[in-house]
Parts: structure tokens; sequence; C-alpha cells
């Protein structure tokens, strides 16, 4: 976020994107490199990620933030395309090794090349250290980076609260009996050499206490945890629904809604970013022209009609990932990046707790009932999860309504950070 001020969405979309892929990427490691070892696949948990996470960590630090830069955007639709090409290429062996009987050399091939597809966005790097920006366009971006900062393209100069004479004025006509010292600190205070403190505004740097307590961060928080929620509600609980309506391979249905997710997360920043910019949309808007859909998939879900399964699981991981995809640029237009990181990762219990609300105790209670009911340790039949289908159907209406409120509230702020078209930092608050 702190890099790519001025691309949030698209930043937060790729990332998010890469890490829900990162299952499939494991699952191809784990079936065609290692041949369903799981010793071999404890020790490369154990001693494999680590490696690489320390190889990489001296590449992910602050840098000079990126300005307004029209390659900018082509380098972002580059890194973007190699990532839907690694999706899909994902999905494709992923169904390969689900319905043929693969020969050793040719699952080893199949990840040697998913490791290039990996790799892919390196040549980004690589061809900017070998053929870097010229002066004239680091001076462009710095002159970017300016207006960003001032949030004025054509002044740098400080304009005091009271000039010089209007000062005087006031101190004129304060009564001679007042003490002296407490005229010199309102003069100071109206020609700027004190500054007062004030709360932050929305779209200024929030502590976290002083996040906390806004009505925006807990609607932002609702929402979130009610769309995550019921989501990964449904993918924890994925293999069992395929068998209780008849689909006993439950790897395909997994292999969507990963695929289906990954589409959600990095189109929610592309699209939310383009309107952002185009015409000043907040962001949640997306969270709620989402949750609408759950509502219609949970429906789905609940009837068990024939041939809606496969459509409801794709509809579900694209809105599934939606929220993530929203959920970080908006935490960081409203609250800042001064202290983004734990404002972010409160925001993130909203998945582990809406993980034990809606599947450990509802979905869990209710298929243990059903499974009872049968006599039998596993439920078959459209009641296994209907009731649970239900419910998660009514939460979402509640978040529905939850987003609506927040983007009405949000609107003003989108337009003031994106009057311009481009994304402009407000007056920070000293605090």
């Amino acid at each position: 976020m702190r890099n790519f001020p001025l691309s949030r969405g698209t930043v937060a979309g790729i990332l998010k994107g890469y890490i829900g892929l990162s299952a499939a990427v494991l699952t191809e490691v784990y079936i065609m490199a290692i041949n369903e070892s799981a010793s071999k696949l404890l020790l490369f948990l154990t001693l494999g990620i680590p490696i690489i996470c320390l190889g990489m960590m001296y590449f992910v630090r602050p840098c000079t933030p990126a300005g307004e830069d029209s390659s900018l955007h082509s380098y972002f639709a580059f890194t973007q395309a190699a990532c839907v090409t690694l999706a899909i290429y994902l999905l494709t062996t992923t169904i390969l090794k689900d319905i043929l009987s693969l020969s050793n050399s040719v699952c080893y091939t199949f990840v040697a090349i998913m490791i290039i597809f990996l790799i892919f966005p390196l040549a980004i790097p690589i061809k900017m250290t070998l053929f870097p920006a010229t002066r004239k366009n680091f001076e462009e971006l710095a002159g970017s980076l300016d207006n960003l900062v001032t949030g004025e393209g054509d002044s740098n100069h400080k304009v005091p609260l009271l000039t010089p004479s209007a000062s005087a004025t006031y101190l004129g006509s304060i009564d001679e009996n007042e003490d002296y010292s407490d005229v010199e600190i309102l003069l100071a205070v109206g020609e700027g050499a004190v500054k007062k403190k004030r709360r932050p505004r929305r779209g200024e740097d929030f502590k976290f206490r002083e996040a906390i307590i806004k009505a925006d961060f807990w609607l932002l928080w609702t929402v979130y945890f009610v769309g995550v929620g019921t989501g990964v509600t449904v993918l924890n609980n994925l293999a069992q629904i395929g068998v209780s309506l008849g689909v006993d391979d439950a790897n395909i249905l997994l292999s969507l809604f990963s695929f289906c997710n990954f589409l959600g997360r990095i189109g929610a920043g592309a699209v939310s970013e383009h309107f952002v910019r185009s015409r000043a949309i907040p962001r949640t808007i997306w969270m709620t022209v989402t949750q609408v859909i759950m509502i219609i998939v949970f429906l789905l879900y609940a009837s068990a009609l024939n041939g809606t399964l496969y459509i409801a699981t794709g509809l579900l991981g694209i809105c599934f990932g939606v929220q993530f995809g929203v959920m970080i640029p908006t935490v960081s237009e409203l609250f800042g990046l001064k202290h983004f990181g734990i404002v972010f990762n409160f925001m993130q219990l909203g998945n582990p707790l809406g993980a034990i609300l809606f599947s450990a105790l509802l979905a869990g209670y209710v298929y243990d009932n059903e499974a009872a009911k049968q006599e039998g340790s596993s439920c078959l039949g459209p009641n296994c999860f209907g009731l649970t289908f239900l419910v998660l159907a009514g939460a979402c209406g509640v978040g529905t309504v939850l987003s609506v409120i927040l983007t009405i509230r949000i609107r003003p702020v989108y337009q003031m950070l994106y009057a311009g078209g481009s994304f402009r930092l407000p007056q920070s608050s000293d605090h």
C-alpha cells in the first residue's frame, strides 16, 4: 500500500490473488512432484517454505512511492495477465490429473511449467534494472509525488491560517487587561507556529484506538465478517455438501471454487480501481453487489436443483474473493496508511470468527443432527445443509443493508480523495 499509494486496489487484488492461488500451487506440488507423500510434504513445508521466505525477505521493503506513470499500468497489466494464466493452467492440470492417469515425467513437466509461470513477474524488475527510466521520466514521477503530498499541482507554498495583518488586527481588539501570554499563543496558532491538535477525519491517518470508535470501522468490519464468514463456511464443508448432493469427488468443486475465488480477488481490485478513479464510486458498492448475489447462491444451494451445484459454487467463489479485494484498499483509504497494519489485521479477524460461528457452530450442528436422524456417520440429501444455507442467506441480507449504509456514508470521502480522477492525500492532522 505504501509503495503504490495511487494503485491500491490493483495491488491488493494482485497480492490477494496470488495468496488465493497458493493452495492450488502447493496442491500441485503435493500431487505431482512428491507423489502424495505425507512425509515429503511435511519436510517441504518445514524447510522449503521458510527458505523461500528468507530468500525473498530482502525484496519486501518500503520503497519510494510510485507516482502516476503510464508504464506502471502496463506493468500491472502484465502481472495480472501472468496471474490469470497461472490460474487457468492450475485449473487445467488439476482436471487432467483427476480424469487421466499421468506418468511421473508428465507430472514433473507440469510442475516445471507451473514454476515458470510463477516467476513470470520477475521480468518487470529485470527490465527496469537493465533499461532504467530516463531522467525526464524520473522528474515527472517526482513532480507527481509532490502533487500527491501537497494535493496541488501548481503551488507548493504554505498559506497560514491567519495572515500577519489579520493577526495584528485581532490582537488589537483584545482587551488590555487580558494576559499577554494568552495573546501570544493565540497569535502563534493563527500564524501556524503552534499546531492545534484535532481528531483525524476519514481519509487521514488514524491510530487504532481512534479508528475503533468510528461507526464506519464497525460497519466495514461487520460487512466483511458476513461476506467471508458465510463464504468460508461453504468452502470448509464443500466436500460434505458435494457428497450430500450426490457428488462423490469434490476435487473439481474445490478447484472451481479456488479458481473463481482468485478471479474475484484480482477482479475486485482492478474493477473497483477503475470506477473509483472514473466516478469516485466507493469500493464497498462491490461488497453490496456480491452479497446480493450470495443471497441468490445460498438459496440455490438450499433448493438442491439439478445442475445448479457447479454454477452456485463458481458464483460463490467470485463473490467470496471480492470481499478480500475490496476490504484492503478501503481500510487504507478510510483510516490511512500510518497504522494500516494493525487496523487491517483486526479486520482480518472477521474470517476466523465467521468460520467459528457459521461453520463450526451452525453448519456442524445442523449436519450432525441430520446425520443422527439418518442413523449414520454421514448425511445425504438437501436437508443436511438446508437450514444452514437459509441462515447464511439471511446473514448476507443483513450484510447487504449495512454495506449500503456504509457506501452512502463514505461517498463524500471518495469524492474528496478522487476528485481529480486520481488519489489525493488529505491534509494530515497532527495527533
